[in-house]
């Protein structure tokens, strides 16, 4: 049995003072896509977030690849992250630079130095995001279907165990959101695993996956109906 990429036990998640999430117990596996949902408020953002270290795990266990979130040190956040892949729902790109100086930043943020490797590593993500042709753009000349999908080339950058996108069709129309989540089920399909909170709910009935639900101080798994 491989050991999960992701395991929350009797965790509470804490947004300062208030208790956001209570008696957490969430295994993902590699090789996932699991789905968060819920409503606004009911605590999707402030889950991923202790995720990938912007909130402490106070209470309960927690381990994500490799790392034990009740004990993450400050000094250790910059290595979990690399570990994983964030999209974030606004894209979060640098306006001032290209497309290509925006893959190589994070790059070299992240410790890489062999200019030739980089640009290899900067030319597989954008291929893998069906984007490779538009490297020497800049963001605002993109759409945003684009622009997302340069976020999820961003996040596969250094090859993440796993892949958190908060919403990231959030801002895209029902026709770009399909595009950005075919790209997102093709690296799936390549073996990357993936939680995405969403409350497009048409994704989830077109790409029916394991789902987790955000509802009244408390997250748990959704058993899908077939047919």
């Amino acid at each position: 049995m491989s050991k999960p990429i992701l395991q929350l036990k009797d965790a509470s998640i804490f947004q300062g003072d208030s208790l956001v999430l209570s008696n957490v117990n969430v295994k993902i596996n590699k090789g996932d896509f699991v789905y968060l949902i819920g409503k606004t408020g009911t605590g999707k953002s402030s889950f991923m977030k202790t995720l990938y270290g912007d909130l402490p795990l106070i209470k309960g266990e927690g381990h994500i690849v490799d790392f034990d979130l009740k004990n993450l040190k400050e000094k250790d956040i910059p290595f979990l992250r690399r570990k994983l892949g964030v999209v974030f729902q606004d894209f979060k790109l640098l306006t001032d630079r290209t497309i290509n100086d925006n893959l190589l930043f994070v790059l070299k943020a992240t410790g890489w130095k062999d200019k030739k490797e980089m640009s290899t590593r900067v030319e597989e993500v954008l291929t893998k995001v069906d984007m490779k042709t538009k490297g020497f753009k800049y963001p605002h000349e993109l759409s945003g279907g684009e622009q997302q999908r340069i976020a999820i080339a961003r996040a596969l950058l250094n090859n993440p165990e796993l892949i958190l996108a908060d919403e990231p069709t959030g801002n895209l129309d029902p026709q770009t959101s399909v595009e950005v989540m075919e790209v997102l089920q093709d690296i799936n399909k390549n073996g990357n695993t993936i939680l995405m909170a969403t409350h497009d709910y048409a994704l989830l009935l077109k790409y029916p996956s394991k789902t987790l639900k955000c509802d009244e101080n408390e997250v748990y798994e959704v058993v899908q109906r077939k047919g």
